[in-house]
């Protein structure tokens, strides 16, 4: 639900409801849900939705970390306002998708989405180091590619937007990967008809600072991988070119892979 804010005689700030028709949103405090993870600023906790025996699925809910003081509550507010608006027009299934923008019962506002799944992919991959386990499978991390490559696709392709933080925090699993969704897209920069960001100047381009903030390819323990690997190899290879010019697209990823998929 969309909210604007007034001011009242006293000077104090009062939200006021634009949208009645999600009215009947009743999001219960903090205190009330499970915490289900954070990131900077925010809370997320799960929302159970199934009252008197009624089947409902749960929702993830987006909140302002209330530790945060007044300045930086304001900063997150922005940010959380213009993730909801940036959902809401996005409909895609490797997605988390919008649910409602609403004011909880302990007065602040937060941002309800689908409920994509019990944990991220970093949460995984470091349980999965914590054990000592050998690598996923590799037909998992292609399965995994390829959901996150169609939903980049619709974003730079359908919606002409960068995500400009896809990271494995920001992928959620449910169940044995079962279902595979990237959110968190309150950063996501606007693409022009080149699929170029629109805010890119190429006058204020800090060539040194960009190869001084250029991240390294991780090393692979090539002994832990089998010829199965070869396919996720090759696409790990190629997604972290150090020339941005060479890393393929989101769209030639999916092709690729669903190629891949429907050999025997």
């Amino acid at each position: 639900m969309d909210t604007e804010s007034r001011r009242t005689p006293d000077g104090r700030g009062q939200r006021r409801k634009a949208d009645a028709g999600l009215s009947s949103v009743v999001i219960p405090a903090s205190p009330f849900m499970q915490k289900l993870g954070y990131g900077t600023g925010v809370n997320v906790y799960l929302m159970r939705r199934s009252p008197k025996g009624l089947s409902r699925s749960p929702w993830a809910v987006k909140k302002i970390n209330p530790k945060c003081n007044t300045k930086q509550q304001n900063i997150y507010q922005e940010r959380l306002n213009e993730e909801a608006k940036i959902l809401k027009h996005l409909q895609h299934p490797n997605i988390v998708g919008y649910r409602a923008f609403a004011e909880a019962s302990d007065g602040s506002m937060c941002l309800a989405m689908e409920y994509g799944g019990e944990k991220s992919l970093n949460d995984l991959i470091e349980e999965r180091n914590d054990k000592n386990l050998s690598p996923f499978p590799a037909a998992t991390i292609l399965q995994v590619a390829l959901n996150m490559a169609r939903g980049l696709k619709y974003l730079h392709n359908d919606k002409k937007l960068l995500h400009g933080d896809i990271k494995s925090s920001n992928v959620v699993i449910k169940g044995d990967f079962e279902a595979i969704k990237i959110c968190d897209v309150g950063v996501s920069l606007p693409l022009d008809e080149n699929m170029t960001d629109e805010s890119f100047d190429e006058d204020d381009f800090d060539e040194d600072a960009y190869y001084a903030a250029l991240g390294t390819r991780p090393p692979l323990n090539m002994e832990e991988l089998d010829p199965s690997y070869q396919h996720a190899i090759e696409l790990f290879s190629v997604c972290t070119s150090e020339e941005p010019a060479k890393r393929p697209s989101a769209a030639h990823i999916v092709t690729i892979l669903e190629a891949g998929a429907q050999q025997p």
